[in-house]
């Protein structure tokens, strides 16, 4: 007979679901949670203003994240931190270990000013503890077994997210 742990499946899920999926996930369920509850009633200029320049932050982090990887010509495919090939610690890089997810993270801070709705805006949160848990961590442990003491030192001198 075969038991699956919750151990073993929560192994299982790290590093499988692309972090650009999981994104656009989420965004599909924080646009169905506003349709079932209540707006919040902020002014329309404002949440489109304040919307529109988080999404410009966070396009330039993502962006600033990917050229940063393209410089170093290492890999960007967040589910193979095993290619990676350099450690990347200046630019963006230097006030964020994440910059990508970061930038993400921003995006869907937006959609949920936009979409008007506490609940959307709560769901940011469960993408940035999933993309802790299933993402961060594991790729984590990954550069921390490829680059050792220099990632270790890296991991001190600079956060996870911001």
């Amino acid at each position: 007979m075969i038991t699956f742990s919750p151990n073993l499946i929560m192994k299982f899920l790290e590093l499988k679901i692309p972090p650009v999926l999981v994104f656009f996930l989420t965004i599909a369920v924080m646009w169905a949670l506003s349709l079932i509850s209540n707006e919040l009633g902020a002014d329309k200029n404002i949440r489109f203003l304040i919307g529109a320049v988080l999404i410009l932050i966070g396009g330039l982090i993502i962006i600033s994240g990917v050229l940063g990887f393209r410089k170093a010509r290492t890999t960007v495919n967040p589910v193979k931190p095993y290619k990676a090939s350099s450690l990347v610690c200046s630019g963006i890089y230097s006030y964020t270990r994440n910059p990508m997810y970061t930038g993400l993270f921003f995006v869907l801070v937006a959609w949920g000013c936009f979409l008007d709705n506490i609940f959307s805006l709560l769901f940011v949160f469960v993408f940035l503890l999933y993309m802790t848990r299933f993402q961060i961590k594991p790729e984590e442990r990954v550069l921390e077994s490829i680059f050792g003491k220099d990632y270790r030192l890296y991991k001190e001198q600079v956060r996870r997210w911001l």
